[in-house]
């Protein structure tokens, strides 16, 4: 008798509102994170959390795994839906889920555990970085990666603390905290493994003209975006085998 092999599922907790730009060309942010992380036979739901859009305690239960989005708002803010996510992060963590966090996702993660997340001492970090990732640890040995990726980035906000029971896992010149994990069902990565570089393009452009970055921010970005290419293919297997439980 054949197997019958089990459906994955997962679902995104969307942080963040869809730009024009991005919902033309990648079906929104969702559509983005569905690029890169879903395999064929797994199913992909979203939840628009920033909208007070929540999975109740028994759709909790259905899911593998759960992936949480960049946003435009301060993980260490107190707004009603940002307070909401932290107590399902608890439980998230409780339940030993599953939870990848990009960027935001990263940072009110962190924030969920007990750790301190606050503006970056040395301002924005906008444009693609250089991360090293630690040799101090086997968690990342079997996937046999190269000690540093290059990785884009847009952030103003960074994760200070972490508790003891939180190894990190990479740091750049810039931020001191780019990736860590929470025993094997929680991650966090600071900068944007989903993001192309012409996603980027868009974001620096917006920023600009709502001035939240100053001219200088946007030329240095620019520059980085021209010089070289993030190793997207690598931080994809990175994210995939982590949320699939083969890391």
């Amino acid at each position: 008798m054949e197997e019958v092999k089990e459906i994955k599922r997962f679902a995104v907790l969307l942080c963040a509102e869809d730009s024009d730009y991005v919902k033309m060309k990648y079906g929104g942010y969702f559509g983005v994170f569905i690029k890169m992380l879903a395999e064929e036979g797994e199913i992909w739901d979203v939840f628009r959390v920033c909208k007070g859009e929540f999975p109740t305690d028994e759709e909790i239960n259905v899911y593998d795994g759960f992936v949480i989005t960049g946003s435009c708002n301060d993980a260490h803010g107190n707004d009603a839906w940002i307070c909401k996510l932290l107590i399902l992060l608890n439980k998230l963590d409780s339940l030993n889920k599953k939870v990848l966090g990009i960027c935001f996702g990263h940072q009110v993660l962190a924030r969920a555990l007990g750790g301190k997340v606050a503006r970056a001492t040395s301002g924005w970090d906008i444009g693609i970085r250089t991360i090293n990732l630690s040799t101090s640890t086997n968690t990342l040995a079997n996937l046999k990666l190269p000690s540093r990726l290059s990785l884009i980035e847009c952030h103003r906000d960074e994760v200070r603390e972490l508790p003891s029971r939180v190894e990190v896992l990479a740091s750049s010149d810039k931020t001191k905290i780019e990736m860590f994990r929470c025993g094997n069902h929680i991650m966090g990565i600071q900068g944007h493994p989903e993001y192309t570089k012409d996603i980027l393009m868009q974001l620096i452009d917006r920023l600009l003209q709502r001035s939240y970055i100053e001219e200088w921010n946007a030329v240095k970005g620019r520059a980085s975006i021209a010089e070289r290419d993030p190793d997207r293919e690598a931080w994809k297997k990175l994210c995939t085998s982590f949320l699939k439980g083969k890391l």
